[in-house]
C-alpha cells in the first residue's frame, strides 16, 4: 500500500482499513488527503489481496467533517470546477470499485465527509454520527457529488430541503431515510457490523459482485440502459469459472468455492 501521511492503513484477513487520521482538524479533507484516498484505491483495484475495503475517522467525534475551508477559501471562478471536478473523480474511483466498500461512520460527517460515506457501497454509522451537506452557509453548494448521490438515496423533496438548510440530521434519521444501512451504538460495535457484512459478501463470488456494483452504478447514468449493463454482465458471469463453481456446488451440495474467474 501507498506511503500516506493523513491516512492510516492496515490490511487484515482481505479487508483494507483505511482511517483518515487529522484529529485535530476533524479529519477535514484537504487536497492532500484527497490524492492519497485516489493513490489508494487505484491500488486497490489490482491488489488481489485486497478483497474489500472499510473507511473510517480517527477518534470519536468526526468521521470527516468537511473540506479544509482554509483550502476553498483560496479557490476561484477558474480552479473552483477542477477542485470540484477533482473530488468527484477520486470519489467515483470509491464508487465504481469493485470491492465492497463500507463506511464506518462515527460523529460527523458533513460536507465532503457526507459525500465520501454516500461514494461508499454501503454506510454504517454510530448513534452519535451526525450527516449534513453545509455548504450553503459558505455560500457554495456540494461539489464531490453531494447533489446527484444525495438526491438518489433519500429523494429529491429531503434532498432540496437538507442542501437548502443546510441542517445536519442523526444517525437514525438517516438510516430512516436511506442514507445509512445500519445504526449500532459505539464505534467498535459498527466496525463489528461492517465486518461481518464484509465477511458475508467475500464468501460469494468476487466477479458477480464487481458487476452488481456496474449494474446499480448504471441507475444513476441517464445515457445508459440499464437493463441492458444488467445483461450483458449477466453474460460475463455465466462465462467465469465461479458461475461453473456455483452452479456444480449447489447440485453437489456444498459450500462453493470461487476463486473469481
Amino acid at each position: 500500500m501507498a506511503d500516506s501521511n493523513n491516512i492510516l492503513s492496515e490490511e487484515k484477513e482481505g479487508i483494507l482499513y483505511l482511517t483518515v487520521n487529522r484529529e485535530s482538524k476533524l479529519n477535514a479533507l484537504n487536497f492532500a488527503t484527497l490524492e492519497e484516498i485516489r493513490n489508494i484505491f487505484n491500488e486497490v483495484a489490482d491488489n488481489k489481496d485486497i478483497k474489500s475495503v472499510i473507511i473510517t475517522g480517527s477518534g470519536d467525534k468526526a468521521f470527516i467533517a468537511g473540506a479544509d475551508i482554509s483550502e476553498i477559501a483560496e479557490l476561484n471562478e477558474l480552479n473552483a470546477r477542477k477542485f470540484a471536478e477533482n473530488g468527484q473523480e477520486i470519489f467515483s474511483l470509491i464508487e465504481n470499485c469493485h470491492k465492497p466498500v463500507i463506511a464506518v461512520v462515527n460523529g460527523f460527517a458533513l460536507g465532503g465527509g457526507c459525500e465520501l460515506a454516500m461514494a461508499c457501497h454501503i454506510r454504517v454509522a454510530t448513534a452519535n454520527a451526525k450527516f449534513g451537506q453545509p455548504e450553503v452557509n459558505l455560500g457554495i453548494i456540494p461539489g464531490y457529488g453531494g447533489t446527484q448521490r444525495l438526491t438518489f438515496l433519500v429523494g429529491r423533496g429531503k434532498a432540496n430541503e437538507l442542501m437548502m438548510t443546510g441542517d445536519m440530521i442523526g444517525a437514525e434519521e438517516a438510516r430512516e431515510l436511506g442514507l445509512v444501512n445500519h445504526v449500532l451504538p459505539t464505534k467498535a460495535e459498527a466496525m463489528t457490523k461492517a465486518e461481518e457484512i464484509l465477511k458475508k459478501i467475500m464468501s460469494k463470488a468476487p466477479l458477480a459482485i464487481g458487476m452488481i456494483v456496474d449494474c446499480v452504478n448504471a441507475v444513476y447514468i441517464q445515457e445508459e440502459n440499464g437493463y441492458q449493463t444488467e445483461a450483458n454482465s449477466f453474460a460475463r458471469c455465466v462465462k467465469s469459472g465461479d458461475y461453473k463453481e456455483g452452479t456444480r456446488a449447489f447440485l453437489e451440495k456444498r459450500k462453493p468455492v470461487f476463486k473469481g474467474e
